[in-house]
C-alpha cells in the first residue's frame, strides 16, 4: 500500500499562510455558534519544482497559531528530506512536539504538512492519491449529506423537513442532522420530520456535538431518539470522555460514533480498546495526516470497526476510495457551513449520493491563489 521507495528529489521549502473565510449565514451547533472558519494552508516544494499542498481547519479564530507551528517549529524537520521518507519525517515532528502538544494545533499543523508531502509523492509517481494508497474501489464513492443545523429565525421542524427533502430529491441515501441544541421533545420532532422525509430505508445520522454533560443525561435522550432508528448518534459527550462513550454504547440500542477530533493511533487505540464506538470518524486533517490515518485504519480493520471520515470531502474522497474499512464521505452540499471549497479552483460535486474520485496525479484539488489572497490573514512565509 503506497510506493515509498526513495526518490532523487529533496524538499527545499515549506511555507504556510492563514486564511479566514466568513460564513455568509452563521449556523449554530448544540453548544456553540461560529461566524467564520480559519484554515492553515501549507505549500511544500522540492528542488525539482514538484509542489504539494495541504490544509487543516483551525477553528473560528486564531488560526495563525497553527500556521506558526508550521513555520517556527515543524519546518526544520521537513526541509532537506526525501518526500518518500514521510513516515520518518512524521516521527521526528511528533517526537519534537511531545512537550508542545500531542493533539490540537500541533497535530493539525503536522497533518497539513503530511498531506502536502503525500501530494508530492503522488505527483512524483504520476498517479492520483487513491491509487498510491491502495486498490481503488471505483470511479465514485458513496457520500452522505451533512446538514440539519440550527438557524435563527426559521421554523426548526419545517426547515429540517425542507432541507432533508431536498437531499432526497438530489439522490442521497443517507443524511445527518444536528441534535442536542433544543429541548429533547423539539429535537425529537425535528428528527421525526427528517425520518419522514427519508422514509424507512435511507440512513439518518444524528450529531450531538458533545451536547450532554454526562452519561446519566445522555442515555435517556438517546433512548428517546432511538424512535427514528438512527444509523448512529455522534459525539454525545465531550470527546475525551471515552469511558463515558463506552458506558452509553453499552446502555443503549443505538450505534455510537466518535473520533472526529481524536489524534494519533494512540488516541484511537483507547476508543477501540474500551469498545467506545461502533463507528470511528477519523479526520486526516486532525489526527496527524494521511500517514497516521492509514495506521488508524489498520487498527480499526483489526477490530472490524468502520470509519466514516469527518468532513473535508475534497481529501477524504481519496481515502474512502482506497482503504476498505473507510466507508463513506461526509458531504456538505453548499458553503453555508463548511466553506473550504471557496478556497479552491473547483471542488467535487455529489451526484445521486456519490462523489467522483479525483483522477489527476496528486491529492486531487488545487487552491485558488486569488481566493487565498482575498481571505488571507497573512502572506506565504
Amino acid at each position: 500500500m503506497g510506493d515509498l521507495s526513495a526518490t532523487d528529489d529533496r524538499i527545499e521549502t515549506v511555507e504556510a499562510r492563514t486564511v479566514a473565510v466568513p460564513l455568509r449565514k452563521p449556523p449554530a451547533f448544540s453548544t456553540r455558534a461560529i461566524t467564520a472558519r480559519h484554515y492553515t494552508i501549507v505549500r511544500v516544494r522540492t528542488k525539482t519544482g514538484v509542489e504539494g499542498m495541504g490544509f487543516c481547519y483551525c477553528g473560528d479564530r486564531a488560526g495563525h497559531l497553527v500556521t506558526q507551528f508550521v513555520r517556527d517549529f515543524l519546518r526544520d524537520h521537513v526541509v532537506g528530506t526525501d518526500p518518500a521518507s514521510v513516515e520518518a519525517v512524521w516521527t521526528r515532528m511528533y517526537r519534537d512536539a511531545l512537550l508542545m502538544g500531542r493533539r490540537g494545533a500541533v497535530l493539525r499543523a503536522m497533518s497539513a504538512i503530511d498531506m502536502a508531502i503525500w501530494d508530492i509523492l503522488a505527483k512524483t509517481r504520476g498517479v492520483p492519491l487513491h491509487k498510491l494508497l491502495g486498490d481503488p474501489k471505483g470511479e465514485s464513492v458513496p457520500c452522505y449529506a451533512s446538514g440539519g443545523y440550527y438557524w435563527e429565525g426559521v421554523d426548526p421542524v419545517g426547515h429540517v423537513r425542507e432541507e432533508v427533502g431536498g437531499y432526497v430529491e438530489a439522490g442521497f441515501e443517507a443524511v445527518k442532522i444536528k441534535v442536542g441544541g433544543l429541548p429533547l421533545e423539539e429535537d425529537l420532532q425535528r428528527a421525526r420530520a427528517a425520518r419522514q422525509m427519508l422514509g424507512p430505508d435511507r440512513l439518518l445520522m444524528l450529531d450531538a456535538n458533545n451536547a450532554w454533560p454526562d452519561v446519566a443525561s445522555a442515555i435517556p435522550a438517546i433512548n428517546a431518539l432511538a424512535e427514528v432508528e438512527p444509523f448512529w448518534v455522534e459525539e454525545p459527550l465531550m470527546p475525551d470522555d471515552i469511558r463515558g462513550h463506552a458506558a452509553i454504547r453499552n446502555a443503549v440500542g443505538v450505534p455510537i460514533a466518535t473520533g472526529e477530533i481524536e489524534a494519533t493511533r494512540w488516541g484511537f487505540s483507547e476508543i477501540l480498546k474500551l469498545e467506545a464506538a461502533d463507528v470511528l470518524q477519523s479526520d486526516a486533517t486532525v489526527l496527524g495526516g494521511i500517514t497516521e490515518f492509514r495506521k488508524v485504519a489498520e487498527m480499526a480493520a483489526e477490530k472490524d470497526v468502520p470509519i466514516y471520515p469527518h468532513a473535508w470531502h475534497q481529501l477524504h474522497v481519496s481515502l474512502v476510495a482506497s482503504i476498505p474499512i473507510v466507508m463513506m464521505v461526509e458531504y456538505f452540499a453548499d458553503a453555508l457551513v463548511v466553506n473550504l471549497g471557496e478556497l479552491m479552483e473547483e471542488t467535487p460535486q455529489a451526484v445521486n449520493g456519490r462523489l467522483p474520485v479525483p483522477q489527476e496525479p496528486g491529492i486531487g484539488f488545487r487552491f485558488d491563489e486569488g481566493a487565498l489572497d482575498r481571505y488571507g490573514v497573512d502572506e506565504w512565509r
